[in-house]
């Protein structure tokens, strides 16, 4: 009896998983796997990692900064001395699954396997079988320019005890199959948390803030949940779709990071898929509080004013509105409102390019201020950060210094 108990339980799993996941893979045949594997790489934007030159996808070489030092991404060709050309399948399941390579070393959680657990044995198979058609390329990743002692990978095994939980994304059959769909994408493959979510010293997630906003290579990967100022709050469904599709939307455009991964990934991605992710994105509560702020100084809101004045109202109007898509309007603004200035400070500094895509072809740019004093900078930094309805903690010029050296 508690065998067929059982054998029934796994088949409902199962049921509920092909459902919720819209995954046709469940018996699928080699083509099919194909295609679906090359969108689920593209959703898993692979290739922004793994390719360090254009004119050789997948081949890997790519040099990701972390603050514990440099990775190299490693080569996913089929080339079988540099690549995974030899990997079988259960080698290529265990690196998804536990983030372990098939000599039993444990990879850096720069591979998103805390994220990749979560996927399905189909979906993980049919990455496999796109990339074992590609073209094969010899290239041997440089080995990681870590700190010690994390240049140890056998630290990794502690870590992974410490800080990573296996297994696969369970549906809320509470909820439907596109938002089941979109919490498989997020929480999993497209792995939004690894940038949007703050990481303790060990770099592992922050427990109990998931999506509340992350440093990355010096920017601030913005929150995604719907804290009212700085989040999704005021974001439709609509404005998150378009803003993965295109780049940008009525409320903002996307910075240098993000704007590569809607170049080769979100803009690539089917309808559904994305507004699958939007639906589930749009569902977070907001997470950790966002920090009480002091009304800035009248004089540091004065200088400001009047720095926006001489250097800002050509394309961003006296009153912030901008052009929507592409000068992104200032008031009410969930970037610029994020506890963390950096991207404000990034962008004053080394000016802004709008990115191009299918959906949104014409392009904007903004120039650099590198020539605006370190107190300059903070004035005006401050005062956008707090028009207009805005709220935000002043910028002290230590932070505009701290930001040019970078």
């Amino acid at each position: 009896m508690l065998g067929r108990f059982w054998a029934a339980q796994a088949i409902l799993v199962t049921l509920l998983l092909c459902s919720a996941f819209a995954s046709s893979q469940c018996a699928a045949q080699p083509e099919d796997a194909i295609a679906h594997g090359k969108a689920l790489t593209i959703a898993g934007d692979c290739a922004g990692c793994h390719t360090a030159d254009p004119a050789r996808p997948f081949a890997g070489g790519k040099r990701i900064d972390t603050p514990f030092g440099a990775i190299y991404s490693a080569n996913l060709t089929p080339d079988r001395d540099t690549g995974i050309g030899s990997w079988s399948d259960t080698d290529f399941l265990r690196a998804f699954r536990f983030g372990v390579s098939p000599s039993g070393a444990h990879y850096y959680p720069a591979f998103p396997y805390p994220n990749f657990t979560k996927l399905i044995r189909d979906d993980i198979l049919a990455i496999r079988a796109y990339l074992a058609t590609l073209e094969p390329v010899a290239n041997k990743a440089p080995p990681p320019d870590l700190r010690w002692p994390l240049n140890y990978r056998v630290l990794m095994r502690a870590w992974s005890y410490l800080f990573f939980k296996p297994g696969i994304f369970q549906p809320d059959q509470s909820k439907s199959a596109e938002w089941n769909r979109g919490g498989y994408l997020v929480e999993g493959l497209a792995h939004c948390g690894t940038c949007h979510t703050p990481k303790n010293i060990f770099g592992a997630d922050r427990r109990g803030q998931p999506f509340a906003g992350g440093m990355v290579q010096g920017l601030f990967a913005p929150r995604l949940d719907a804290a009212s100022r700085s989040g999704l709050n005021s974001w439709s469904v609509d404005d998150i779709v378009e803003y993965l599709q295109s780049g940008r939307n009525a409320r903002s455009n996307a910075g240098p990071l993000m704007s590569e991964v809607v170049v080769n990934s979100t803009s690539k991605m089917s309808d559904k898929d994305v507004r699958a992710i939007a639906v589930y994105l749009k569902s977070l509560p907001a997470g950790a509080p966002e920090p009480d702020v002091t009304t800035p100084s009248l004089e540091q809101m004065n200088n400001g004013e009047r720095i926006y004045r001489g250097a800002c109202v050509a394309c961003h109007e006296l009153d912030g509105s901008g052009a929507p898509r592409i000068y992104p309007p200032l008031p009410g603004n969930a970037n610029l409102q994020s506890a963390n200035p950096a991207n404000t400070l990034r962008i004053i500094l080394d000016g802004a390019q709008t990115i191009t895509t299918p959906r949104a072809p014409n392009a904007g740019s903004m120039p650099a201020y590198p020539k605006l004093s370190d107190q300059e900078i903070a004035d005006v930094a401050t005062y956008i950060r707090n028009a207009w309805g805005n709220t935000a903690p002043a910028v002290t010029a230590d932070q505009v210094a701290k930001a040019r050296r970078n």
